[in-house]
């Protein structure tokens, strides 16, 4: 348990020499969100049946990067990569067993280059992944002005803290919860957003310093372990299987990832799903399905609160907002679960960055990102069921923004007649929908916007490092060379701040910024045998004989698995295990039929073959040159 810093030990760390106040007090503070296991399945990437209008709201003021890649799909290999924007094999950290700075070089990190460039730098949630991973102390403090935080409750992740039917509590993987009955009434992603807000607050006592402040959210990562509340905006009637949900006939078996993280689980066990296959009965996947979405509004709610007290506290102004998942997370494609893969689901991830004066002008304090409920169209529905759609959301939208909290049952009582009069000579409203009451402000509302910047060139994680450097206004890492063990300052990224730049002052909402854009993302993944067995989805160092390396391009991806030498850490490419091809530029976005072994597609195959060994440096954008 991490005992919280008081405020007098806060503005010590905060407090920096008046000499060097003006110097830094232009500085962009920095709000890094990390999401646990989230893919991107929210509204602002176009899932319509997902309810986010927090994060929807920050990408309406953001860059988005559909096509983002991380370099390993699973917790901390992927957290180590980009927070040190270097590659797991750089970094040796393929599982959870081994701290860089010992087992590889003492790599600077992201917040430990804005805490030498003086920088107030605070760590809360899951930022590094905890344990040796990261020293056991979250790279405190090399990374961080203050110990890390972790909310206490996080301690019962695996405890039987969930109810079944039979009036037992149980360690399940779906896990809807009554809040209050949890230990010590509450939960980890909670106890997070109330500490960060602390954070924020007391960091208004003391501007002289910026600040990088990193906050990790665990959901959606299982147990699917949220309030339950938020199952009422998914009921399993709109739930939808994928349309692959059956396993490839063309898939590697090397390529399986048997999910053996979900089989632990209670409710799992009693299923008795067959090794290593399955299927999953198919209303159990729904349920799945239906508590993941569940679990990602949970966590949009507590981003919503956290964004909120960033701008109420007058930061929004003057503070980068990066969002951003660890990785993807299958939910029943290939007839898949969780990640541990090089698919598409499992490496693709959400990335916005909000940069203030640049991707959007910030307004005064409270008007930038105002909590937005994510049952709200739920509330308004059941608040007023004699409404439109539209109407209901406008109605309660009005109410819940009025001082006046009348209870919902008896203001539809007072207005239901008005209400019907209203709709039946308004079919096309707007959000200029008018209370009749002089307690309501009657004040129109500007409709937020709703795209954003898009860009749909190829980012991959570690790119982050040198772009938030540049953005502010800190030294640019350089490109590490081939063999970087006692380079402590460098990166295997490139700056995204080009690209950014010129999607929004050249307003291309969409583009592939030739010299600006990579030519492919790369990810890998390790395993123990060419069969699935029980440490097939996170193998130890030891253990892993075959690694496999995926190349994605726009119009394809592509991957090999090869021998692995994992005490020299590197591939034997001429042992190739297995080969995956998939066209993204025609029908099979969804990587249901490898073509790797087509003989139409030899030549194809030969050519990605020699890309994908010359590696990442090859595959820069132009202006690099590297050989």
């Amino acid at each position: 348990m991490t005992t919280p810093i008081p405020l007098a030990v806060l503005l010590i760390c905060l407090k920096i020499d008046s000499s060097s106040s003006s110097s830094t007090a232009e500085k962009k503070n920095i709000l890094f969100i990390v999401i646990d296991d989230l893919r991107p399945t929210l509204g602002c990437y176009g899932n319509n049946l997902m309810s986010t209008p927090n994060i929807d709201q920050l990408a309406s003021k953001s860059i988005r990067f559909n096509n983002a890649y991380v370099q390993q799909a699973v917790c901390g290999p992927s957290r180590i990569s980009f927070l040190t924007s270097r590659r797991p094999d750089t970094t040796h950290l393929y599982d959870f067993y081994s701290y860089w700075r010992l087992a590889a070089g003492n790599f600077t990190t992201l917040p430990q280059h804005f805490k030498e460039n003086g920088y107030f730098t605070a760590s809360v949630g899951k930022v590094f992944h905890p344990g040796r991973a990261s020293g056991f102390t979250d790279d405190y403090p090399y990374s961080w002005s203050i110990p890390a935080y972790h909310p206490p409750t996080e301690k019962y992740k695996m405890a039987k803290v969930c109810p079944g039917s039979d009036g037992k509590k149980h360690m399940n993987l779906i896990c809807p919860v009554d809040v209050s009955s949890m230990p010590k009434g509450t939960l980890p992603d909670i106890q997070s957003t109330k500490h960060a807000q602390k954070l924020i607050k007391e960091i208004v006592h003391n501007k002289t310093k910026p600040f990088f402040l990193a906050v990790g959210y665990h959901k959606p990562h299982i147990p699917f372990k949220y309030p339950k509340k938020f199952l009422d905006l998914y009921p399993l009637s709109k739930i939808k299987l994928p349309a692959d949900d059956t396993l490839p006939p063309g898939l590697p078996s090397v390529a399986w990832n048997p999910w053996d993280d979900i089989r632990r689980r209670d409710d799992v066990q009693k299923l008795n799903v067959s090794y290593p296959y399955g299927p999953i009965p198919e209303y159990f996947q729904k349920l799945i399905i239906q508590s993941y979405y569940a679990a990602t509004s949970y966590m949009d709610e507590q981003v919503g609160h956290l964004l909120s007290a960033l701008d109420e506290n007058g930061f929004a102004q003057n503070t980068i907002v990066s969002f951003v998942g660890d990785h993807g997370w299958s939910l029943g494609e290939h007839q898949e679960w969780s990640k541990f893969s090089n698919f598409e689901v499992a490496v693709r991830v959400p990335l916005m960055m909000y940069v203030p004066g640049l991707t959007s002008k910030p307004g005064p304090a409270g008007t930038n990102f105002p909590f937005k409920d994510p049952l709200r169209n739920l509330k308004a529905s059941t608040s007023f069921p004699f409404l439109g759609k539209k109407s209901a959301e406008n109605a309660y939208l009005r109410w819940e923004n009025s001082q006046l909290r009348t209870d919902a049952n008896h203001f539809m009582r007072q207005h239901e007649r008005k209400w019907r009069m209203m709709q039946a000579s308004q079919e096309n409203e707007d959000l200029t929908i008018r209370f009749n009451h002089p307690n309501i402000s009657s004040k129109k509302t500007t409709p937020v916007q709703t795209s954003g910047w898009i860009s749909d060139a190829l980012v991959e994680l570690v790119d982050m490092f040198p772009t938030y450097s540049e953005l502010a206004g800190l030294s640019v890492p350089g490109l590490c060379p081939r063999n970087s063990s006692r380079v402590d300052f460098c990166t295997e990224g490139v700056s995204l701040v080009k690209i950014l730049k010129e999607t929004v002052e050249l307003k291309k909402k969409k583009g592939k910024f030739g010299e600006h854009g990579k030519l492919a993302a790369f990810s890998q993944y390790p395993r123990p045998s060419d069969t699935p067995q029980h440490n097939s989805d996170l193998p130890k160092l030891a253990d892993i004989k075959i690694m496999g390396y995926s190349m994605r391009t726009t119009d394809c991806r592509y991957t090999e698995w090869v021998s692995f030498n994992h005490r020299q850490f590197a591939p034997n490419w001429d042992e190739v295990h297995a080969r995956e091809l998939y066209f993204h530029n025609s029908s099979d976005g969804l990587e249901n039929h490898n073509q790797a072994y087509d003989k139409r597609y030899h030549g194809l195959v030969l050519k990605l073959s020699e890309k994908l060994h010359q590696g990442w440096r090859a595959a820069l954008p132009h202006k690099y040159n590297v050989n």
